[in-house]
């Protein structure tokens, strides 16, 4: 039987900064893909033209078969965790997830039940009322998980969230991403510099370069010998570093 595709970019298309990025991606429901390349690759922005935070000069975006090119960020089944986390530092990590369910000034008795959920689920028990500045990077970014999941989208966008992670905590979050993947149901997309974050979570990888997807294959045959070799996909991440 073959899988359903949860998001597809058929002829996707964007000019940007004189460089015209074109990408064509099928994406099967459930997978986990990572995407690298060198810095300025267009990896990022493929994520944005997925979010609907940018919108293709060309092309359709369609996720489980509709065509949602022009929908809005919020009408998307789609959530993101940025680089940086994106909380608000003025706000407990109660009310940063809160963010993921109401903007309402007030939240009700059951979408806080739902936020302290979060927490808990991804190993935050008791951390409702800690400002950000009272966590560590890893915990912060655990909040921007926990804010991810209690919106219940199943394609979940992640943009290099473990660069400024140390290598323990890189793998916390990822077996983390892993259980939560599993319990949830959920379809990842994951830029990250880092090629070894690929092992043992993604199911494929898409090197992306000059705004184009290069290659795309199982994490086996990206990371092993030819078509691109390991070594390969290490000196041009070092390079875009």
């Amino acid at each position: 039987m073959t899988a359903q595709t949860a998001l597809v970019l058929d002829d996707v298309t964007f000019a940007h900064e004189g460089l015209t990025l074109q990408f064509d991606l099928h994406v099967a429901a459930g997978e986990w893909l990572a995407i690298i390349g060198p810095s300025g690759a267009g990896k990022s922005t493929l994520l944005d033209i997925v979010a609907g935070f940018l919108q293709p000069d060309r092309g359709r975006v369609l996720f489980n078969g509709s065509d949602m090119t022009s929908a809005a960020p919020s009408d998307r089944p789609v959530s993101f965790v940025f680089q940086e986390n994106n909380l608000f530092p003025n706000l407990t990590a109660e009310a940063n997830v809160l963010l993921g369910l109401t903007t309402a000034l007030r939240a009700s008795p059951a979408e806080k039940q739902s936020a302290l959920a979060a927490l808990d689920a991804v190993g935050l028990a008791g951390f409702g009322k800690r400002l950000p500045a009272a966590m560590s990077g890893g915990e912060r970014q655990r909040v921007a998980l926990a804010r991810a999941m209690v919106r219940k989208r199943p394609l979940l966008l992640l943009d290099e969230p473990l660069a400024a992670l140390g290598p323990a905590m890189r793998q916390d979050i990822l077996a983390l991403m892993a259980r939560l993947r599993r319990e949830a149901g959920l379809t990842i997309l994951m830029v990250t510099h880092q090629p070894d974050d690929a092992i043992g979570y993604a199911d494929r990888i898409a090197y992306v370069e000059n705004g184009r997807i290069a290659a795309i294959g199982t994490t086996a045959e990206m990371l092993g010998p030819p078509p691109v070799s390991y070594t390969h996909l290490r000196a041009h991440e070092t390079r875009g570093n």
